[in-house]
C-alpha cells in the first residue's frame, strides 16, 4: 500500500514519469499491480460487481455449473462461493436452481444481465486507458504475464 500511496503523491506532482524509469522491475510489476487492481476494483463496483464475482462470471460464461464446481475452479471455499453466489444472484447476474440430475446439487447459471456485465468488463480491461488498455499489444502482454506466473510459480524454491 505504501507504493501506491507514494506513487499517488508522485502522480500529483509530475514526477512519476521522470522517477518510475529508475524503479527495479518487481516494484514497477508491484506497483502496477495495485495501481490497476485498484482501479479495477473501482470500475467492477460500477457494474456492482467484485473481483470473485468477475471470476465466476468468466467460468458460468460456457454454460450452468454446480457451485462445488464454482469454487474449485476460483481457488476458494465453498463458503466463499456461496457469498460470491450470493452477491451476484442479487444482482441478477446469476440464477441458482436444483439440480435435475441430483436434488442435492446447486445449479448456477449466468443470466443476460450477467453476460451483459461479463462483456462490459471484459471490454473494459482490453480498451480502457485507466486500466490496460494504455498497454501497446495487449495479447502480448498477457502472454507475458502468464509466462512470468508459470515461470515463477513452477520454480523450486530455494
Amino acid at each position: 500500500m505504501a507504493d501506491e500511496d507514494e506513487l499517488a503523491v508522485a502522480n500529483r506532482s509530475g514526477q512519476v514519469s521522470a522517477d518510475v524509469a529508475s524503479w527495479p522491475t518487481g516494484r514497477l510489476l508491484s506497483v502496477a499491480a495495485r495501481v490497476v487492481e485498484k482501479r479495477f476494483e473501482d470500475f467492477l463496483a460500477g457494474c456492482g460487481l467484485t473481483h470473485a464475482g468477475m471470476i465466476t462470471l468468466h467460468h458460468l460464461a460456457d454454460g450452468p455449473r454446480s457451485q462445488r464446481e464454482l469454487a474449485v475452479l476460483c481457488r476458494v471455499t465453498d463458503q466463499t462461493m456461496s457469498r460470491t453466489i450470493e452477491h451476484l444472484e442479487r444482482g441478477g447476474h446469476v440464477a441458482r436452481s436444483q439440480d435435475r440430475h441430483d436434488r442435492r446439487r446447486t445449479s448456477v447459471k449466468i443470466t443476460p444481465a450477467g453476460r451483459r456485465a461479463l462483456a462490459t468488463v471484459r471490454r473494459e480491461e482490453r480498451e480502457s486507458d485507466v486500466l490496460l488498455g494504455a498497454v501497446e499489444d495487449y495479447d502480448h502482454f498477457r502472454r507475458q504475464l502468464m509466462a512470468l506466473i508459470v515461470a515463477v510459480t513452477s520454480a523450486p524454491d530455494d
